[in-house]
């Protein structure tokens, strides 16, 4: 067992569907498995979705797989989520379980009232850094290995609002200028800002985590700290 830093480099252990899988069940999310080989979770209210989908391979975000999609309805008779969120393996299965934490208290989950700062400002607070050139809008780990970034959403990302060239936060890692992304997340432009301050928080903080598997990719930005 391997205790790691940066946790946006750690990569999700191999294990990003079993430890998903185990926080939705503690939550008490109901799952069956689809017609299209997904595993399918719904919150106790019905308004809450978690579906890992690696094995339908809908679509990629930065070239990778997308693994689990999180959705949101207003109310239970309303056929068409308000938001989505995609993370492709690879995403640190922390920050995707404390964003699932944060989904199942809130009372509300379609509906926000922080603005976009809280997000960045969040981000400051553990120590990344805003972009000079759009310090509104994008912020990035110390190692200019991750970014966090406020962006016209990418194709295939659905959202109950149906103007075009909307925005949405998408985060990825990319340990080095130029490799292949490790990981890749995106927010549909009707997520709640605080929510995705979360898996920003998350994904920033500080110490260890527990690994016994090392991405590979990254190996050369990681800071073993102790085995165990």
């Amino acid at each position: 067992m391997y205790w790691v830093t940066p946790r946006h480099l750690a990569g999700d252990d191999d294990a990003l569907a079993e430890r998903i899988g185990d926080t939705l069940n503690g939550l008490g999310w109901r799952m069956w498995p689809t017609s299209r080989n997904t595993l399918l979770y719904v919150s106790p209210d019905d308004v809450r979705g978690a579906e890992w989908i690696l094995a339908a391979y809908p679509f990629e975000l930065g070239g990778l797989p997308v693994a689990w999609q999180l959705s949101a309805r207003p109310r239970t008779a309303s056929a068409m989520t308000e938001w989505n969120a995609y993370f492709t393996a690879g995403v640190p299965h922390e920050a995707l379980t404390d964003l699932l934490l944060a989904l199942d208290a809130r009372e509300a989950p379609d509906a926000g009232f922080e603005s976009a700062e809280t997000v960045l400002a969040t981000l400051s607070a553990r120590g990344w850094l805003r972009d000079m050139d759009r310090p509104r809008t994008t912020a990035t780990d110390p190692g200019f290995s991750a970014s966090i970034s406020l962006e016209t959403l990418p194709p295939l990302i659905p959202d109950a609002d149906p103007r075009a060239d909307l925005l949405g936060w998408q985060a990825w890692a990319e340990p080095a200028l130029g490799a292949p992304y490790l990981w890749c997340a995106s927010f549909s432009t009707s997520v709640p800002h605080d929510l995705v301050a979360v898996f920003a928080a998350s994904l920033a903080a500080p110490g260890p985590v527990p690994r016994r598997t090392l991405p590979e990719a990254a190996q050369d930005r990681l800071t073993i700290v102790r085995r165990s």
